[in-house]
């Protein structure tokens, strides 16, 4: 009796195990390479596992992600993406430019389906050959935030101030692009661009320290090489009084930053759930085109202690936003 128990439990242990191991050979294989830890790129990859899920793709279950990253270092992206290709993925999703043009050489230019995220100008990164349209085996979802509804935003908070310092990093396609639309639309809204170039995240300090008596306000870009280093620049910007604004809201949140005007970061990793989709349910990369999120699909937030701290008081036309954070 109890030799056919034990053999009837062997038999029934091993067909669970084959079912599991059939539904593990079955389940979609993605990989996903980031640049490196930070709230907003975790939400990036957040958003985008629920946008999966959403759409049927479960984690343990149909889909299997292989995540890595390169701790903001990029002699360890080759690192990365070659743990990700030993996988023998089906997709590989690449989280900020740096990520995606390295990628794109081992992935979509040999034939494996890439989706990108939160690259802010993919036709200068050279990974798609316009807005209109996707690259060979390669599209995905621009974080380009809205930059007329910036200036708009900042207008209000800082009505007399006059000039934005922006640095950044002249060596990565992201940054170059979006101060030159900067330069090109803050006219409009009474502002004019100082930009000051920072190569490497040690000279954030002194860099922005040139621009301290030269500018009424610091904008901080969606810079991989400037953003991790906020402390380091909020810093200086404190010692002069001098008003932060960031892209991005964790630093707001916390308090280091006046003020941030962003978009949805989850929201962007469900578009780029939903561009995966379409190419694992047969669909060309090609077809479809670099998506960017909408004017509407942005929010502000202001730091109620920095706005104490800098002896700023809230215009009247942000008193209703309901952004004020204590």
């Amino acid at each position: 009796m109890k030799l056919r128990l034990s053999a009837a439990l062997i038999v029934g242990a091993s067909l669970i195990a084959a079912q599991a191991s059939s539904v593990q050979a079955e389940a979609i294989k993605i990989g996903i390479m980031n640049f490196g830890p930070h709230p907003v790129l975790d939400a990036v990859v957040n958003g985008f596992k629920d946008g999966m899920a959403k759409r049927g793709y479960v984690e343990g279950k149909n889909v299997v992600y292989n995540y890595t990253h390169a701790s903001f270092k990029p002699n360890l992206l080759q690192q990365g993406l070659a743990k990700i290709k030993a996988g023998n993925p089906n997709l590989v999703v690449t989280v900020t430019t740096p990520v995606s043009q390295a990628a794109k050489k081992m992935f979509a230019d040999k034939g494996v389906p890439q989706v990108f995220t939160a690259v802010t100008d993919p036709i200068a990164a050279g990974l798609t050959p316009s807005w209109s349209k996707g690259g060979n085996n390669i599209t995905g979802a621009s974080d380009q935030q809205d930059m007329d509804g910036v200036f708009a935003f900042m207008r209000k908070l800082l009505p007399n101030a006059k000039k934005i310092g922006v640095p950044f990093n002249p060596g990565e396609a992201n940054d170059a692009s979006l101060v030159k639309t900067m330069e090109a639309m803050a006219p409009k809204h009474g502002f004019s661009i100082l930009k000051v170039g920072v190569d490497k995240t040690s000279d954030i300090p002194v860099r922005t320290q040139s621009l301290m008596g030269k500018v009424d306000t610091v904008f901080i870009l969606p810079s991989n090489l400037i953003s991790p280093a906020t402390p380091a620049l909020v810093s200086v910007t404190r010692r002069h009084k001098i008003p932060v604004i960031d892209y991005s809201p964790s630093s707001t949140k916390k308090h280091q930053t006046l003020a941030s005007y962003t978009v949805d970061w989850s929201g962007i990793g469900g578009i780029t759930a939903g561009l995966a989709v379409a190419i694992l349910q047969g669909k060309s990369a090609a077809s479809l085109a670099p998506v960017k999120p909408k004017a509407e699909a942005h929010q502000a937030y202001i730091s109620g202690k920095r706005l104490k701290a800098l002896g700023i008081k809230l215009p009247g036309s942000l008193a209703n936003c309901d952004c004020v954070l204590k």
